[in-house]
């Protein structure tokens, strides 16, 4: 062999070895196109900065990619200290509002914490602290999302100065009580008005106006009693899950899977879509709103709803897979271990989601009921 090879000019040799590297190379290339067919399109995932809220009236919370990383862990950490999950949206632009998901501490939580600035260096320690602390004060504000967004900036006293002064918070309430305070402390020098406006009436303890400021990241209604609301059209497991599941069903056979697909209506009107712009789809056809038709993702549908103990989910209920992510893809619960999705092979069907299945196997025990 070695005497053939000896043979054979150079030149063929280095080009026959050009062909064969290329061919391997479009080899590998055309395996993982095949694999990551089967997934939504992760890229465009990572460039949406928009979360979609529901709970405490549903609205949209505009932030930053640093502050979308945090998602995550906000609910993570939301589960662990029994929050309600639509309270992240609006965690996410008090965030946006108190760091811009920058820095060691993105939460400001240090001072809740220890009683000082500076002593937390975790962002994930950060974001623990900050998500108890924004449970306690909410609960102390008895659920008045504004006088807790208020506290939060402002500490525990201006909730009891609120009970003393009519129950609810109010712009005027903030303003008079960062004049009583700013006259206990600026003796010391170490307080400015951090807004210029505030200057004429000597509002200049922390942020009387801290509640705008944050809600400039949210687009949105908030309920009268900033609780948690029930879910739309009495649940997608009632009634309601039914119908969806039946407005699901007129695609089977009608659509293919496309990367990305499914948002913008000729996607839609050409049976173009992927998992989570057809639960979006669905739900739409029975009055539900779950997201705009452009920016839905498996990422903004996991923020909705109320959370399901796997045990006790019904048909109609929006079951989530670890599949190329956490929670990358996205169906409708139809009973006996099915589900109603968009899959890579087959477009709309129904897939089963038993142990030892593809999709069985996958599942995370995420489940939402709209």
């Amino acid at each position: 062999m070695h005497i053939v090879l000896q043979l054979i000019p150079k030149k063929y040799l280095i080009g026959g070895t050009l062909i064969l590297l290329g061919l391997s190379g479009l080899l590998i290339m055309s395996t993982i196109v095949a694999i990551t067919g089967e997934f939504e399109k992760d890229s465009q995932q990572s460039e949406v900065t928009e979360i979609e809220g529901g709970g405490i009236g549903v609205g949209t919370a505009n932030v930053s990619p640093e502050v979308m990383k945090y998602q995550p862990l906000l609910e993570k950490y939301a589960q662990t200290h029994g929050l309600d999950a639509s309270y992240v949206p609006i965690m996410m632009a008090l965030m946006m509002q108190e760091s811009g998901g920058r820095g060691n501490d993105p939460m400001q939580s240090s001072e809740s914490f220890c009683g000082s600035v500076g002593c937390i260096s975790s962002p994930e320690l950060s974001v623990d602290k900050g998500v108890l602390h924004f449970k306690s004060v909410l609960e102390k504000a008895h659920y008045d999302l504004k006088l807790c967004l208020q506290s939060y900036n402002f500490g525990g006293g201006f909730i009891n100065y609120v009970m003393k002064n009519g129950g609810k918070y109010t712009p005027e309430l903030a303003i008079s009580f960062s004049q009583l305070q700013y006259q206990k402390v600026k003796h010391t020098g170490n307080y400015h008005c951090v807004r210029p406006e505030m200057v004429p009436y000597s509002a200049c303890y922390g942020d009387a106006l801290y509640v705008n400021a944050v809600l400039k990241y949210y687009t949105g209604t908030i309920t009268a009693d900033g609780k948690p609301a029930a879910p739309a059209s009495g649940g997608s497991g009632s009634k309601s899950g039914v119908k969806v599941i039946d407005a699901g069903k007129t695609l089977i056979g009608k659509t293919r899977y496309v990367f990305g697909g499914g948002r913008s209506q000729s996607d839609i009107n050409a049976g173009r879509f992927d998992c989570s712009s057809f639960v979006r789809w669905a739900f739409e056809q029975v009055g539900v709103n779950v997201g705009p038709m452009s920016g839905v993702t498996t990422d903004t549908l996991k923020t909705q709803g109320q959370a399901i103990n796997p045990k006790d989910m019904k048909p109609g209920d929006v079951v989530f897979f670890d599949t190329y992510k956490i929670d990358g893809h996205v169906g409708i619960y139809v009973g006996n271990n099915q589900f109603l999705g968009c899959q890579g092979k087959t477009g709309v069907a129904i897939a089963s989601m038993a142990k030892g299945t593809y999709f069985g196997e996958r599942f995370n025990g995420r489940v939402k009921r709209f």
